[in-house]
């Protein structure tokens, strides 16, 4: 969509609640007991956080914070039915095909992909699947998470698919969003911005081939990527880093 995102930090500048410069991923998971000192005593994150990821990806969630959810459907038909209409290889006429698509997998995201089963569920041929995968990720609606290791190729089998972001959940689900699906939204949209970002053979995202971030509530341990060197639990309900600890709000003040 032509919207332009808004990362945490800025929805936070936007609605007149701080405003930071924005922090580097080195600082970040190096001088973590530096980032309680950049916000005021009285900053509670997590409340706002909730907000953000129900509806402040984008800009206008101010204007009609009751009727944000169904504009934000609204403007997702609109760019399906019509705006991919110019895209090259597109065929209109599987517009309502790929909305039915797009609605799947807001039901069940993170989808590892069955392309077979997909293209059952959608009436549309396999062979097809993966280019319409890629134009709803072109129009910003999903994310393709690939293996890491993985070809440069377009049209390969991605190991995830994931809305592109939070509000996308709550606006096209029928049913609440799941709470670790939305921790993993979150996290890869915020992180795809700046860094390449795949899906290793052990924890839940790889960063630039370095860095590896295993996600989860405030229970989550480090026994999944224990003895992976650069290795970092993200806790959501975590208001500040402890100890190896990181606060997952915190990935959304990178940019």
């Amino acid at each position: 969509m032509n919207c332009r995102a808004c990362p945490f930090a800025n929805t936070l500048v936007l609605s007149g609640i701080v405003n930071i410069e924005s922090l580097s991923l080195q600082d970040l998971l190096h001088n973590a007991t530096a980032i309680r000192d950049l916000f005021l005593a009285d900053f509670r994150p997590l409340a706002h956080f909730r907000t953000y990821l129900s509806q402040g990806y984008y800009p206008f969630f101010r204007e009609d914070p009751e009727g944000f959810h169904q504009r934000l459907a609204q403007m997702v038909r609109v760019v399906v039915e019509y705006d991919m209409a110019a895209l090259k290889g597109f065929d209109p006429r599987n517009a309502r095909k790929l909305l039915q698509l797009l609605f799947i997998l807001s039901a069940n995201v993170p989808y590892k992909p069955n392309l077979t089963q997909l293209a059952q569920k959608a009436d549309l041929h396999r062979n097809t699947i993966l280019n319409y995968l890629v134009y709803l990720e072109n129009a910003r609606l999903i994310r393709l998470l690939q293996a890491s290791g993985a070809g440069l190729s377009l049209l390969q089998k991605p190991e995830k698919v994931y809305l592109n972001n939070t509000n996308l959940a709550y606006a096209l689900s029928g049913e609440p969003p799941n709470t670790g699906n939305l921790r993993e939204t979150f996290f890869f949209s915020q992180m795809q911005s700046l860094f390449t970002v795949t899906a290793p053979s052990q924890g839940d995202f790889l960063v630039d081939n370095q860095y590896l971030f295993e996600i989860g509530g405030k229970q989550k341990t480090y026994d999944q990527i224990a003895g992976y060197p650069s290795s970092f639990v993200v806790r959501d309900e975590l208001e500040y880093p402890v100890g190896k600890f990181f606060p997952l709000w915190v990935f959304g003040f990178l940019y």
